[in-house]
């Protein structure tokens, strides 16, 4: 399941990464994952601080994190 999770997580990231950001609506509509596996790989990105998430009417926006410049 760890592995599952890690795929979906990269699915997302390239994802965010050519369109800048997404709801989740739009992530589970272009991903081709189980909705609940998408859920786990957010939150597993948002807990490593890769993304942002945040609440916009009634879905959740999701974005990368901008790095910190040196």
């Amino acid at each position: 399941m760890i592995t599952k999770i890690g795929l979906g997580a990269g699915d997302i990231w390239s994802y965010l990464e050519k369109y800048g950001q997404a709801n989740f609506a739009e992530l589970a509509g272009k991903i081709d994952r189980p909705r609940e596996l998408l859920l786990m790989s957010i939150g597993w990105l948002a807990r490593e601080g890769y993304v942002i998430v945040k609440k916009v009417d009634g879905d959740f926006l999701v974005k990368l994190r901008k790095k910190k410049k040196k």
